[in-house]
């Protein structure tokens, strides 16, 4: 067990890389992070959200992040590079949740 230390507000979800060898925790401080599972090293830092982080969310293959959020966008990031991919509007009040299918 590790203790992961980062998000400066409480963290809202969590959700295992498919591989199980990262972690990736959503923040009431709008940032989305991802972790080694095993070291607890973190390997990014997501910023892009203007409000907190309600849900996070791995792709099947591992190698992409959905988050969604209060300020009423779902994020698409590269969960190697942390680079956002897509931002997807629409929404007229804060997102809750976000999935893969």
């Amino acid at each position: 067990m590790a203790l992961l230390e980062g998000h400066t507000d409480s963290v809202s979800s969590v959700a295992w890389s498919p591989d199980g060898a990262r972690l990736a925790s959503g923040s009431l401080d709008g940032t989305v992070r991802v972790w080694d599972a095993t070291s607890g090293q973190q390997l990014k830092r997501l910023e892009g959200h203007t409000a907190e982080v309600s849900s996070v969310a791995w792709s099947p293959d591992g190698a992409r992040l959905a988050s969604a959020s209060w300020d009423g966008t779902v994020r698409v990031w590269d969960a190697v590079s942390g680079q956002q991919l897509k931002r997807l509007e629409g929404h007229t009040a804060e997102v809750s949740s976000v999935a893969w299918s």
